[in-house]
């Protein structure tokens, strides 16, 4: 009893849809909802960068003046609640 090799099905040629343009009033966000989300962003990044601070010259010595200073306690916070409070506002904003 002979075999016969089995024959590969070729897959049909796909045919490629056009691009699709959406309308700016179909998207969820427009141009002034990123620049909103853009802005958060670097509060935030700022708000990070203050709050980690700098590098202890001796580290066998606890200087409480660079952990608990005024930067780092309060305006880094407060930078970091401003920043997220700015990506919520870009969020919920309504284009025009």
């Amino acid at each position: 009893m002979k075999t016969q090799p089995i024959k590969k099905a070729t897959p049909a040629p796909v045919k490629a849809k056009p691009a699709q343009i959406i309308p700016e009033d179909d998207m969820l966000f427009n141009k002034e909802n990123y620049k909103w989300m853009i802005i958060g962003l670097v509060i935030l990044a700022l708000g990070f960068f203050l709050l980690a601070g700098g590098k202890s010259p001796d580290p066998n010595v606890f200087n409480d003046k660079d952990i608990y200073s005024p930067i780092r306690i309060t305006i880094a916070p407060i930078l970091i609640v401003a920043g997220l409070a700015v990506e919520i506002f870009a969020i919920m904003k309504k284009s025009k």
